[in-house]
């Protein structure tokens, strides 16, 4: 039987929390990659998110990004390796201390945005990542895109890494992730993004924006939170992957 993780991003909201997407989607997850204050959320967002990932039995990761609350995390930024090893380490010691104040344990982190794709091709962003989360704890799984420079690092340092692929967004021939600049980059058609999850999984491929296969390996599968179709395409992923036979756990599962 297959097996794979379904994960999206969460707590990227501010001030008041408003019960909606995020409880609702929680459900038919297994893994949740929470904001942490850095591109989105805020300790109250962040709290609020660990307790309904707890009561939910989701899986629990740091989701951290470049300090850019206006860009939303989505830009480049020109910093040093040695920056990206510090914020990295704040935002997971943040969340961590969320997660254990609420009796839980948190499985992951997961870059986001603009630190994701940038640490995807550029080595020492790579491995700057890779060492905060060792350092922090080498028990966490890292998050990268799949065949990516992240999971390289992340291998070789030590870690347990998890291999991303994307429900709703659509792919270069290098692997990477068609530019968000581009207007083909998201996947909005329900039956579009459900058949490229299943044959990522079963395939182990993806058709490129240029009319060619690639390799990949999906270990966990992301739906972005943000996405106006983000309910609805974990409702049917979920339901068309338990059709398929194929088992849905956190990947930290034992």
């Amino acid at each position: 039987m297959y097996r794979v993780d379904l994960n999206c991003d969460l707590g990227e909201s501010f001030g008041a929390y408003t019960i909606g997407v995020d409880e609702d989607i929680l459900p038919f997850l297994t893994s949740a990659n929470i904001a942490c204050g850095f591109h989105g959320g805020d300790p109250s967002v962040m709290r609020k998110t660990v307790q309904l990932a707890l009561q939910n039995k989701v899986a629990i990761g740091a989701h951290p990004g470049f300090p850019d609350l206006i860009g939303f995390g989505r830009r480049n930024m020109d910093v040093s390796p040695q920056e990206v090893y510090d914020m990295v380490v704040y935002q997971i010691g943040a969340l961590a201390g969320f997660v254990k104040s609420e009796g839980g344990t948190m499985q992951h982190v997961k870059p986001h945005g603009a630190l994701y794709n940038m640490a995807a091709k550029k080595q020492d962003f790579a491995e700057a990542i890779a060492r905060a989360v060792y350092k922090v704890d080498p028990s966490l799984i890292l998050f990268g895109l799949s065949g990516s420079e992240l999971v390289s690092a992340g291998e070789k340092i030590g870690l347990t890494t998890a291999h991303e692929v994307f429900a709703d967004r659509t792919y270069q021939m290098d692997g990477t992730l068609t530019p968000r600049t581009q207007s083909n980059a998201l996947i909005t058609d329900d039956e579009q993004a459900v058949s490229q999850v299943v044959r990522m999984i079963k395939e182990g491929k993806v058709l490129s924006q240029q009319g060619k296969d690639i390799v990949i390996q999906a270990d966990t599968v992301c739906i972005h939170g943000d996405g106006s179709h983000a309910l609805i395409f974990a409702r049917l992923i979920r339901q068309f992957l338990e059709k398929s036979n194929i088992d849905l756990q956190a990947v930290g599962a034992k």
